[in-house]
């Protein structure tokens, strides 16, 4: 369960809004309403909580924070697709129903609505609308707009995405002035919360100024912030509202306590360090090995002005890698896919430039329990016996392990490897340059924004020169980057598939055949396979962790067997670095990112 929003990641709709009678609301099936929800009806935080437990009482607000933004923006609205939305505007001024809590792997607990309550037959869940949320203009939030708001999110004009992660929601339905239901079109277990976590727009702003028209006007939202001051593409200012409906509700308590919080744009990460290190912002996440062990040091740091900290966290790290377009031809074959894998030496990758910080990525589902290890067993192996015969057989045979050159490997062997396999798909070595049968040179171009993937790439492309492949590097502005990322315009390109910890409907997007040729979804693959297909729908509507587990182990398998990117690494904390200008909880959240820790703390 990922939020399409969240994810790298609209003229309003026609709205229905008769009121449901009153006879034909009590047929329906009902359950006891509740202050917050989870997947397996388990919740930390009884009714009567008064905080999160990763927030402080001692909390002030005040003050200036500064961030900064890599490329730039150019509209106001981040649900649609096209163009580049500025930076904090999903955290800072939409909300939700509901939010999730930080320390629990599957909880929400309720926000613009105030009490849930999940159908007993799971069919529908029904949202009480807090009678003091309101937009940031004064008026009240009603069912009418959280009506509009998913049938907007399902046009046209919306980004694909929300089409898919809300695909098996039938319809919403008014019914008084308060209530709300959301009818599914079949069980999943995870739907409740997946409604939960829709986006509550105006009605009345965006029939004034249309959904899908590219702009740049500040929207009415019922966040904790109002847009201040912007300059497109360079900074972005908001203030907090003095009269935010929500600031004493305990999700929201004892957080956002910055009066003002500006984020200033740079070209690439390392001007933006540099900028860091001069006080134009005073929080950043660091993302690149070499900064952390060699930039991150000096009088500064020595005097404790600035601190570097590594923020521990339990969140499910998915995967990265250099993923192939399988839309292209070249990319069709698995055993081409496989020798690419081959010619990648981590190892020396992890020492000579990373100075050795990483871990190895041998799953889909790094550093969670999802990660498939060992062989396929139990209801997993029930799961892939099936299709034993469009399998791998290393799916059945061979646990999950990314190629290495830790001795007694070595990148020979694994190149002697992929010469075989290159041959084998019909390639051949013609005056030093790799060609199929018709004299077509091997060569493609890896597509970057960033620098310092440079030094990562150009050693790559060296062990692809040895096999007489041709690799090129083209490293662009962001913007550029951003619009052939969402229209699939590379042959190679460097993605991170996030994963919470309960996967469900965002798998659609990044796997399935439905995605495949959607604009703008994360597909990036371009895969288009009945068994990826299969377990996909079975983690999405699994009814038990016990299906979820094996439908998610299975899909690890036969997505690492099926070679469609060269497996990267991971680290199971943020590293982070800070102007000593902070008071932070004693207790840091357990599934978070670095800017939703930075939210419970305030300035000195």
């Amino acid at each position: 369960m990922k939020h399409p929003a969240r994810s790298s990641f609209i003229s309003p709709a026609r709205l229905i809004c008769a009121l449901v009678p009153v006879l034909m609301i009590s047929l329906a099936p009902v359950a006891h309403a509740a202050h917050g929800i989870s997947i397996d009806g388990k919740l930390k935080y009884p009714a009567n909580f008064k905080k999160f437990d990763y927030t402080s009482d001692l909390a002030q607000k005040g003050g200036h924070l500064n961030l900064h933004g890599l490329g730039g923006f150019d509209k106001m609205n981040p649900f649609t697709l096209k163009g580049e939305e500025a930076d904090g505007l999903s955290d800072f001024v939409f909300e939700t129903l509901a939010v999730p809590s930080l320390d629990e792997p599957f909880a929400e607990y309720g926000l613009i609505a105030e009490d849930i309550d999940l159908a007993e037959d799971r069919m529908s869940v029904t949202f009480t609308i807090n009678q003091n949320a309101k937009f940031s203009d004064g008026s009240p939030i009603t069912v009418k707009d959280v009506k509009f708001s998913f049938e907007t999110l399902m046009s046209d004009k919306a980004n694909p995405r929300f089409q898919f992660y809300y695909k098996d929601i039938k319809n919403v339905e008014i019914l008084d002035p308060r209530r709300v239901r959301f009818n599914f079109s079949q069980k999943n277990r995870e739907l409740h919360m997946i409604a939960a976590q829709l986006p509550v727009l105006s009605e009345k702003f965006y029939t004034e100024h249309p959904f899908g028209e590219s702009s740049l006007v500040p929207p009415i939202a019922s966040g904790p912030y109002l847009i201040d001051d912007f300059k497109p593409g360079k900074t972005i200012t908001y203030k907090r509202n003095p009269d935010y409906w929500g600031r004493d509700l305990p999700v929201r308590k004892n957080m956002f306590n910055y009066d003002t919080i500006t984020f200033k744009y740079y070209k690439d990460q390392s001007v933006s360090l540099e900028a860091f290190k001069a006080h134009e912002f005073d929080f950043m996440l660091i993302n690149v090995a070499k900064q952390w062990a060699r930039d991150l040091s000096g009088e500064k740091f020595a005097k404790k002005q600035i601190l570097k900290e590594q923020l521990k966290h339990l969140n499910n790290q998915g995967m990265q890698g250099f993923v192939m377009n399988t839309r292209r031809s070249l990319f069709k074959d698995k055993r081409v896919r496989e020798a690419l894998t081959l010619a990648f030496d981590f190892e020396w990758t992890n020492t000579s430039l990373f100075h050795g910080q990483y871990t190895r990525s041998n799953s889909f589902f790094s550093n969670s329990y999802l990660a498939a290890t060992g062989l396929p067993q139990g209801l997993e192996l029930e799961y892939l016996t099936p299709f034993k015969s469009k399998l791998p057989a290393e799916v059945f045979t061979n646990p999950l392990k990314s190629p290495s050159t830790t001795p007694p490997d070595s990148l020979r062997n694994n190149l002697l490897k992929a010469k075989q396999l290159l041959s084998e798909a019909g390639w051949s070595i013609k005056n030093g340059q790799l060609v199929d049968s018709q004299d077509t040179p091997f060569k493609f171009e890896i597509l970057l924004y960033s620098p310092f993937f440079l030094r990562v790439m150009e050693p790559y492309t060296l062990n692809l020169a040895k096999l007489g492949i041709e690799a090129s590097l083209r490293k662009v502005d962001v913007a550029l980057y951003v619009r052939r990322f969402k229209n699939f315009e590379f042959d190679m390109i460097v993605n991170v598939y996030g994963q919470s910890q309960s996967p469900g409907n965002e798998q659609i997007d990044y796997w399935h055949s439905s995605s495949a040729e959607r604009k703008g979804s994360a597909n990036l693959i371009g895969l288009q396979d009945e068994v990826v297909d299969y377990l996909v729908d079975k983690i999405v509507y699994a009814t038990t962790q016990e299906e979820l587990t094996a439908s998610s182990k299975a899909l690890d398998r036969v997505l690492w067997y099926g070679y469609y990117l060269v497996p990267n690494w991971y680290i199971p904390y943020h590293r982070v670095t800070y102007w000593n200008i902070f008071n932070k909880p004693e207790k840091l959240p357990t599934y978070y990112s670095s800017q939703q820790a930075l939210l419970t703390w305030w300035l000195q």
